[in-house]
């Protein structure tokens, strides 16, 4: 495997464990300001792994 395909999943590793922390802010009793914060990273964060995953198979196709 490539290095930067290798670099690629190492980041999507750390951003999937980013996003599993605002996902637990969401199912924790309701706090306004957390749940808010917590809703805009968990989107952020999820569009990221999206654009890494393709990525990913963009450099697994080449």
């Amino acid at each position: 495997m490539s290095e930067r395909i290798e670099t690629l999943k190492k980041a999507r590793e750390r951003m999937t464990e980013d996003r599993d922390v605002f996902a637990k802010t969401l199912a924790a009793p309701f706090d306004r300001d957390k749940a808010e914060r917590a809703r805009i990273k968990f989107i952020e964060t999820q569009v990221l792994i999206d654009a890494i995953d393709r990525a990913i198979a963009g450099e697994q196709t080449s």
